[in-house]
């Protein structure tokens, strides 16, 4: 039996490790850019800036100190300079793609952190770990800006787990989407028509706005702004004012109609004494049309004008003789309030005063006569 050298013997003392084998050592030094680490072999490991982070510029000495144990991946048992090439960060990689792979399994929602935005969507990191979140993914509504996501944690679930490929797809949408239907939902198990409720003006357009109720949207159109009439919602709200609403309807389908019509703010209620028929009233030229003028006595009523009761003579068209503004004193010749239409006439007013004039005249003359004649008497 042949002796055994010393080199042969100290090589003996030492394990064997192969390409792939995961080890544990401690670390002996440790530079900005590289871990040197004791793993029980006769050559020491190291560790790259590269394979110890994702961080190209991260200082590993702020990272791991003398003493530390570490575990990794052998890469290549001899790199040529007689050191063993290790990766902490295969580590980390695996031990990260099985939580997302169990996350994917079970549908688990996770937090990451965007760290750019690229062509077509966001890159995320989570755990040192990237997976790309598509644009129509993003959000459930269309998001023209995605640098504003640079930096923010964000959550999402995995729908595409393929780490062979390096294929990670998160959906944040499905998150946002699944929690304003509960949201909704809850919303709509709770309020009833004739509710009054505070919301948040979330959008104004020509035709109304959009209120959020907290858990849904509303719609205010723009006749249900309040009694009187509204010329733009624009500038009447702005998003995110607070205003007080009264649920008008609830469609099966789960869309609410707004309303601002309070019943006890209700002009029309007194309506018929105020404003019977014979009655003189005075009130605003609001608006001019080819048929006649819209005058306003209160807020929230308006009546008719008719062209052919503007005056005693004939006149083509209202702006011949009025303009917006300007204050009418007419007769209500007409009132239907469950249709909440009023008609006045400025020549029935002339007429009944021309009329009285006469009236008085005469009895004036009838008076002197009488006077007169007594004394001569």
């Amino acid at each position: 039996m042949s002796e055994m050298s010393f080199e042969d013997m100290l090589n003996e003392s030492f394990k064997t490790i192969r390409t792939g084998e995961v080890v544990t050592g401690k670390v002996i030094d440790v530079k900005p850019e590289c871990i040197l680490l004791n793993i029980g072999y006769k050559s020491d490991g190291i560790i790259s800036r590269a394979d110890y982070s994702a961080d190209n510029s991260l200082d590993l000495t702020t990272a791991v100190s003398v003493g530390d144990e570490l575990e990794a991946k052998v890469r290549k048992v001899n790199d040529g300079e007689g050191l063993v090439v290790l990766s902490h960060r295969d580590i980390l990689n695996e031990k990260n793609n099985q939580k997302i792979q169990e996350a994917f399994d079970n549908k688990e929602i996770l937090i990451g952190t965007v760290d750019r935005a690229v062509n077509g969507g966001l890159s995320v990191v989570y755990d040192g770990v990237k997976l790309f979140v598509p644009a129509s993914l993003v959000s459930d509504t269309f998001e023209r800006d995605l640098t504003k996501y640079v930096g923010q944690d964000i959550e999402f679930i995995i729908t595409e787990f393929n780490p062979q490929k390096h294929r990670i797809i998160g959906d944040r949408k499905r998150i946002i989407s699944e929690r304003k239907a509960s949201a909704k939902k809850a919303l709509l198990e709770s309020i009833h028509e004739g509710d009054v409720i505070d919301g948040t003006v979330k959008n104004v357009t020509d035709f109304g706005a959009f209120i959020d109720l907290g858990g849904a949207d509303g719609l205010l159109h723009i006749s249900e702004m309040g009694w009187g009439r509204t010329e733009s919602p624009k500038k009447a709200f702005r998003s995110g004012d607070t205003i007080r609403v009264m649920i008008k309807s609830i469609s099966e389908d789960g869309k609410i109609a707004l309303t601002r019509k309070f019943p006890d703010e209700n002009p029309w209620v007194l309506a018929l004494t105020k404003y019977a028929v014979g009655n003189v009233v005075e009130g605003k030229v609001a608006r001019l049309a080819d048929f006649g003028a819209f005058v306003n006595l209160e807020q929230g009523i308006d009546a008719l004008l008719h062209v052919s009761q503007i005056s005693t003579e004939r006149i083509e068209k209202p702006a011949d003789v009025l303009k917006v503004g300007d204050i009418v004193r007419a007769k209500v010749t007409d009132l239907d309030a469950e249709a909440k239409k009023i008609s006045l006439s400025v020549k029935a007013l002339l007429n009944a005063e021309a009329k009285k004039e006469k009236e008085e005249e005469a009895d004036a003359e009838v008076a002197d006569a009488y006077t007169d004649d007594a004394s001569e008497e």
